[in-house]
C-alpha cells in the first residue's frame, strides 16, 4: 500500500453531465492491455508493499476511508501480513499473488461491506463528489471502465495513460475529494495509500468487472447509497 498524504494534487472542481444507463459490463478498449510478464515492468515498494506498473495495462484500485475498518483486527491483520511477505519475497507468481489478495485483499474487503465506521459516502451527494472526480479525467488521463463509490470505500477499474502513472492518479482522487469532503481536515478522511492489482488477462477481467457490479448489491444497500458506474454510462447513480 502506498502512503500517499491527503493534501496537494488539487484537481478542478469535475462537472460533468449525466450518461445513459448502461447496466452490461462492457469488453475493454482496445488500447488496454493485461498484465505482461515480458513488459518492461517498475516496481516500487511503499509501506512494505510492492507496487508493479506497466504502460497501457487496467488496474483495479481500491481504497478505503480511514474510519471504516475495525482496528483491532486490522492491527492484527497488519502483523499476519508482515510475516507472509518476509516469507514471500518479490517476484511473485499468479499463485503467490492470488494467495496474498485471498489472506488479505479479501478480508479488507468483507469488513468493508459490513458497514464499519461512519460511512458519508452513503449520502448522494457525498458520492457525487467522489464520482465527479474520477470522471474528471477521463480520456485525458486514464481510461475509465468501472467503478463503484461505497459508503465507505472506492472500488476503480481503469487504464492510466502512458504519461500518467498510477500514483499520481491516485493521489489526485484522493486529495481532491479529501480537501472537498473533509475541508477542516481535523483528522484523516482517507486511509494512507491503497490496494491495487493488474489485470492479467479476460478472464480476470470479467471476474473485477462483475466484483465491482456486485459489490453494493452484495452488501444490500439501497439504490441511493451507492453509485456504480460502467464504461460511458452510469449503471446506478444517486438521485
Amino acid at each position: 500500500m502506498i502512503g500517499i498524504p491527503n493534501n496537494g494534487g488539487r484537481a478542478s472542481s469535475p462537472s460533468l453531465p449525466p450518461k445513459p444507463h448502461e447496466p452490461a459490463a462492457p469488453a475493454p478498449s482496445p488500447t488496454h492491455a493485461f498484465f505482461s510478464s515480458y513488459a518492461t515492468t517498475e516496481v516500487t515498494l511503499h509501506h512494505r508493499l510492492p507496487h508493479w506498473e506497466q504502460t497501457r495495462v487496467l488496474y483495479f484500485v481500491s481504497w478505503h476511508l480511514a474510519d471504516s475498518l475495525p482496528q483491532a483486527k486490522l492491527r492484527n491483520l497488519q502483523d499476519e501480513k508482515k510475516v507472509w511477505l518476509a516469507n514471500h519475497p518479490q517476484p511473485w507468481n499468479p499463485q503467490t499473488e492470488n494467495e496474498y489478495h485471498e489472506r488479505f485483499t479479501h478480508a479488507i474487503d468483507r469488513w468493508l461491506d459490513a458497514g464499519e465506521g461512519s460511512c458519508p459516502l452513503k449520502k448522494p451527494e457525498q458520492s457525487k463528489v467522489v464520482a465527479d472526480a474520477l470522471h474528471h479525467f477521463h480520456e485525458t488521463r486514464y481510461t475509465l471502465e468501472s467503478f463503484v463509490v461505497m459508503p465507505n470505500h472506492v472500488h476503480v477499474l481503469f487504464a492510466p495513460f502512458p504519461s500518467h502513472n498510477l500514483a499520481a492518479i491516485v493521489h489526485a482522487w484522493k486529495s481532491f475529494t479529501a480537501n472537498k469532503l473533509n475541508p477542516k481536515q481535523g483528522s484523516p478522511f482517507w486511509q494512507e495509500g491503497y490496494w491495487d492489482r493488474m489485470i492479467r488477462n479476460e478472464k480476470h477481467l470479467q471476474a473485477t468487472l462483475d466484483y465491482i457490479r456486485q459489490n453494493p448489491f452484495k452488501a444490500h444497500l439501497s439504490p441511493n447509497e451507492f453509485h456504480l458506474y460502467c464504461n460511458g454510462g452510469r449503471a446506478s447513480s444517486p438521485s
